[in-house]
């Protein structure tokens, strides 16, 4: 089934691309302040003074459950605990997710939580077709984060930056308030999240987040943490981390338990941690994590990562980076536009 012929909640009358990049652009609101949990952490989202939950609830993981009422359920637990930073994509589950999400922030529930969706589309014009669909989906007139979602590819960032790309599409939507932050993700190579940088700043243009790969094996192979962290930290990026598990391959290698791993992922400069929640058992996992969580030093540290050294070697364990068996723009190239 074709994405755009999923749900036809919104309209692609899409938004005028054509204003240049400003670093100056404001968001088009101010940070918003939300209620915080004594049981949750709550970190600095870089520098756009948002204060958000250290564990971000993936929305991948709240379509795979057998009916939306059990998703809405899930979602609405993890919010009441203190969760309120909220992963989504335009393409996850054939749209599901977006679906199942919007009708569970119904009833105040919106107000509470710092909502982030991913566009696939590289041009403009497929850009406001995902943004329209999603924000209809979504059921809100304003997603306070939208990233450009799996930057994979080294030309990616040439596409996304060229006239009529979808940069220019992402600056005219947070001028019209349709969305307040601009990102990126991408789970394939470090040097793919510099090259994005660099074009971002041979642009004048900053980026709010960066999402990307932070676990106990990074460290050893492709490393995101080592190459891309620094960068962003010095540019005041806000850093998103994904993959603490390795969906859920690193926990298969028999060389970490969750609890550790979200303990190291936590340790880490990162705003928020976002992890697939898709059950009260997982849900628990994380508040057990957070309410455990003290931050590890160096001789743990190492420890750990002399304990992942071997089975981190080759990526084995981190199938996103060596593989496409992640990769859903490789799959459908025409989610690119």
């Amino acid at each position: 089934m074709e994405r755009r012929d999923f749900l036809k909640t919104a309209t692609a009358t899409g938004i005028s691309a054509a204003i240049p990049l400003n670093p100056q652009t404001p968001p088009a609101s101010q940070p918003t302040k939300r209620p915080e949990s004594p049981d949750m952490i709550y970190r600095e989202l870089g520098t756009t003074g948002e204060r958000v939950s250290a564990i971000g609830m993936g929305g991948y993981h709240l379509g795979k459950q057998k009916n939306s009422a059990e998703s809405i359920q899930l979602l609405h637990a993890g919010i009441d605990r203190g969760i309120t930073f909220l992963d989504n994509c335009w393409d996850y589950n054939d749209g599901i997710s977006e679906v199942r999400m919007g009708q569970g922030l119904r009833n105040g529930y919106r107000q509470k939580v710092f909502l982030m969706t991913k566009m696939d589309g590289r041009t403009a014009d497929e850009y406001n077709k995902q943004l329209e669909q999603s924000l209809g989906r979504l059921q809100t007139d304003m997603i306070d984060l939208v990233q450009f979602h799996e930057v994979i590819r080294m030309e990616d960032p040439d596409r996304i930056f060229a006239p009529g790309g979808a940069i220019e599409a992402a600056i005219a939507a947070r001028s019209a308030g349709k969305i307040r932050y601009i990102g990126f993700t991408g789970h394939k190579d470090p040097a793919v999240h510099l090259r994005m940088l660099e074009i971002a700043q041979n642009h004048s243009f900053h980026f709010d987040t960066v999402q990307m790969p932070i676990n106990v094996m990074d460290a050893h192979f492709r490393s995101f943490g080592k190459e891309v962290m620094p960068v962003a930290l010095k540019q005041g990026i806000g850093i998103l981390a994904m993959k603490t598990f390795g969906d859920p391959f690193i926990l298969k290698s028999n060389t970490v338990q969750p609890i550790e791993a979200l303990h190291y992922g936590l340790t880490q400069p990162v705003s928020v941690i976002i992890t697939g929640i898709d059950n009260t058992q997982t849900l628990d996992q994380a508040f057990e994590a957070t309410r455990t969580f003290k931050p590890l030093d160096q001789t743990q540290i190492a420890s750990l990562l002399a304990r992942t050294a071997t089975a981190a070697s080759e990526g084995k364990f981190e199938l996103f980076k060596t593989t496409n068996h992640f990769d859903g723009t490789a799959a459908n190239p025409k989610w690119l536009g």
